[in-house]
């Protein structure tokens, strides 16, 4: 099986970045019902794995995936990019259907 959110050179980067420090993290990417198209992502810090986590390994970058959001996140990409206005992590999913329009929530 693919890896089940692979991240580009932005994202590693940005990730390694965050993570990086004395006391060590991963980013947990989860999907919490929010939004006006229903769903949302979700990103939190955390220092263990829960029991079904999915653990996706990227060049020394370490990313879980809640079971609850993986597949809806399945055949994902995560991306982070910045601009004059914004800086943030970007999911490149085929598996949405509908999105809203400010684009912070989607339905797959």
């Amino acid at each position: 099986m693919d890896r089940p959110l692979p991240q580009t050179p932005s994202a590693v980067t940005r990730l390694r970045n965050l993570t990086e420090g004395p006391e060590p993290k991963v980013v947990r990417v989860g999907i919490r019902t929010k939004g006006c198209s229903g769903q949302q992502y979700d990103l939190q810090y955390t220092t263990k794995k829960e029991r079904f986590d999915e653990e996706v390994k990227q060049d020394g970058v370490t990313v879980l995936v809640d079971n609850k959001a993986l597949l809806s996140v399945l055949g994902s990409e995560m991306d982070y990019v910045e601009d004059k206005l914004s800086a943030q992590f970007v999911f490149n999913n085929p598996n949405v259907k509908e999105s809203c329009g400010c684009g912070m929530s989607f339905m797959t």
